[in-house]
């Protein structure tokens, strides 16, 4: 697990790099770590603000667990439904089968030996609890760490209550704090009164630091009392903790000038991070025009009212989670709720456009790890499309623009649950209705859920024909076809993507999903024995690619010609096109693509003569398929090379030595495995020369399509 381990980001889910210095708090550093130890399950409870995932995160660094410490970040979740998903999405898990994402976790955790950073969970308590238990129970190497402002209630929960800072801790933090800001401050009886009338809440202590570039520690305490004698009546006792955070936000509040107060709420509507051409778009207009939207939004950074971050897509923003509460309520109290909720639905129905088109492009990653980035505002904006009956259509419309994340990106998983969502729903328009038919009929394939996949293709092109659709019906019979590839129905296969390829050729259509149906006629002309007429269509494809700098479908044309060089004897030329197609198969994150070049680049390293190194890899081809589906679609002629190559195997090595380097094999996390197999293996024996004969062209043709009896996942990944 370490080869693709997370660190745990910055604290509090959010603060930037440059506030992520840790001050105090060392007394409960080293008790969060003795319970860490004496038990298996803590939670750290307190006020929000207070310090919890800031104490979670220095606590976890100090952990030197076997396979690592893992942070889930909770707060820009809303769904209980996605617990589980978020804690996949934090392991770096990718699965395309149909296992429930638990029944993932329990299989991946089984034997490992972590910590789980369950980070503000408050809001989505049960499902939480639920999850840890039943992980808990399981999976005798895991601890988990909990954050939130209530416990767990689980059997064995240690409960860690979280204090405020003390005097001289806050004094200290107010000091670093304010010197990042430019503004500097010494020790004396103002800046002493200014932390006690904070409680000595970290959040708080901030908040204020901020402000002291425009006012001193004694205006500051000024300001601060007025807000305190307002909301208790003039009474000057301590305030509860709660209060007291809530006071200290809403008094930055109203230090912000009326267009700081005006984007504070309106970036209440944003999840996890945002971008800068994002805030511009949602939040101008009504008072803000779209050219201050970034001078505010600089006075807000300023306040530490948000933080700046970056990302592997450029610099975006975050807001915390309790600073976005309280914003939250002041666009309700405006009646712009609902506006901005549109605004930013739009905005990312955009992006999701803008991306799909950007996919078919030398973009391809630069589009992937944008949709990455933008995951929790995407998820914001499916919700609201499904809570209005009236904007069905926008669902199903953004669910099915996403096809390419779902698919390409090992995404499967989460888009089947969105795309069967958005279907059930009567849109009363046709196009966006059909297009999240076939995308849903395409990931089941994917997750060789074959039943479910042929009737949303079937029901796909049949309403397409009905309404005179000739784009879906291309999509649908292309879809199916792909089906019949996978379940050894190759005469059926051939028909079916010939004919949507003509079919696209007819609408103009071209992207990497036509070029997809080219490469799966190109192999099922391959098993029927046509190397020649496969190479033509791929080469065809590889050269499209070039020309539009497509990676993703150029991995798969890669594939297949691989296995052509390595069917007429050249394992250099079949090794060299393996390594390419793995490496930009695995960039992808597509598990599909890669688990098939690690399975023939097995074969090519037994052809020139490494049985061990053979079996290593088809060991770790094993372990990647049980986060596939069923091994090689449980197809005849996918599974002949696999074949081919264990034989091969076994006869130089012995059953025992064989069996030894496949276990070998299957320890190998993905990570590890993909790096082995791009390793090319020194070879023992000269490699040998001409065709290589074996009986996958004539391997039987089995039950069609809609058979029930086979699974399988889609060549074109």
């Amino acid at each position: 697990m370490r080869d693709h381990q997370r660190g745990l980001g910055p604290v509090d889910g959010n603060l930037p790099l440059e506030l992520d210095s840790f001050v105090g708090r060392s007394a409960e550093l080293a008790g969060l770590a003795g319970a860490l130890d004496a038990a298996r399950l803590v939670t750290v409870t307190g006020a929000g603000g207070i310090g919890k995932s800031r104490l979670a995160a220095r606590a976890g660094a100090r952990c030197a667990p076997r396979d690592g410490v893992w942070r889930v970040e909770l707060a820009p979740l809303r769904d209980p439904e996605f617990v589980d998903h978020a804690v996949v999405e934090a392991l770096g898990l990718r699965d395309h089968t149909t296992r429930l994402p638990r029944e993932t976790l329990l299989a991946h955790l089984a034997e490992r030996e972590l910590l789980l950073v369950l980070d503000g969970f408050e809001h989505l308590a049960q499902a939480c609890a639920e999850l840890a238990g039943d992980l808990l129970q399981a999976v005798p190497g895991l601890r988990v760490l909990a954050t939130g402002r209530r416990t767990l209630d689980l059997a064995g929960e240690r409960v860690f209550p979280l204090a405020p800072l003390g005097e001289d801790e806050a004094v200290e933090l107010l000091a670093d704090r304010a010197a990042l800001h430019g503004a500097p401050v010494a020790d004396g009886p103002e800046v002493r009164e200014l932390c006690r009338r904070l409680d000595g809440i970290p959040l708080a202590v901030e908040l204020a630091a901020g402000r002291l570039r425009a006012l001193s520690p004694g205006q500051l305490l000024e300001r601060l009392d007025d807000r305190f004698r307002l909301l208790t009546g003039g009474g000057r006792d301590v305030l509860p903790r709660h209060r007291t955070l809530r006071t200290a936000i809403g008094w930055s509040h109203e230090l912000c000038a009326p267009r700081e107060r005006l984007l504070w709420s309106r970036l209440s509507v944003f999840a996890g991070q945002f971008e800068l051409e994002a805030v511009e778009y949602v939040c101008s207009g009504h008072g803000l025009a779209a050219d201050d939207v970034l001078d505010v939004l600089g006075e807000l950074l300023a306040q530490s009212v948000i933080a700046r971050e970056e990302s592997p897509t450029g610099a975006g923003y975050r807001m915390l989670d309790t600073v976005r509460a309280y914003g939250a309520e002041w666009l309700a109290a405006t009646d712009e709720t609902e506006r901005l909720r549109r605004r930013h639905r739009d905005w990312y129905l955009g992006l999701a456009t803008w991306c799909e088109l950007d996919w078919f492009s030398p973009r391809q990653a630069e589009v992937a790890a944008r949709v990455e980035a933008e995951l929790p505002n995407l998820r914001r904006a499916l919700e609201h499309c499904l809570a209005e009956p009236q904007e069905a259509h926008l669902g199903q419309y953004l669910a099915g623009s996403l096809w390419f994340y779902w698919a390409g990106c090992g995404r499967l998983s989460e888009g089947r649950h969105w795309l069967e969502q958005v279907v059930r729903l009567d849109s009363g328009r046709d196009q966006s209705r059909l297009k999240a038919l076939w995308v849903l009929g395409y990931v089941a394939i994917l997750q060789g859920d074959t039943v479910p996949a042929l009737a949303a293709l079937q029901e796909c092109r049949e309403e397409a024909e009905r309404s005179g659709n000739p784009t879906a019906v291309a999509y649908a019979e292309h879809r199916t076809g792909c089906l019949a590839l996978v379940t050894d129905d190759m005469p059926r296969a051939e028909s079916l993507l010939r004919s949507a390829l003509e079919r696209y050729q007819e609408i103009g259509e071209l992207n990497s999903t036509v070029l997809m149906a080219q490469v799966e006629l190109a192999m099922a002309r391959a098993f029927q024995g046509d190397l020649p007429g496969a190479v033509r269509l791929c080469e065809d494809v590889h050269r499209v690619c070039e020309d539009h700098g497509e990676r993703w479908s150029r991995s798969y044309a890669l594939f297949v010609l691989a296995y052509a060089a390595w069917a007429e004897g050249d394992p250099a030329r079949a090794r060299a096109l393996l390594t390419e197609c793995l490496g930009s198969a695995h960039a992808f994150h597509d598990l599909l693509g890669s688990v098939l070049a690690v399975e023939l680049l097995a074969l090519v390293t037994a052809v020139e003569g490494d049985a061990a190194e053979a079996a290593v890899l088809q060991g770790a081809a094993g372990r990647m398929w049980r986060s596939v589906g069923l091994p090689l679609f449980g197809s005849a002629y996918y599974n002949a090379p696999h074949e081919l190559c264990e034989a091969t195997a076994r006869e130089r090595l012995g059953d025992a030595r064989y069996e030894e380097c496949v276990r070998e094999g299957a320890r190998l996390v993905r990570e590890a495995a993909v790096s082995r197999a791009l390793e090319r293996p020194p070879a023992a024996l000269p490699a040998p020369r001409g065709p290589v004969r074996y009986t996958t062209a004539s391997a039987p043709t089995h039950e069609p399509a809609a058979s029930r009896t086979h699974k399988g996942g889609e060549t074109a990944g």
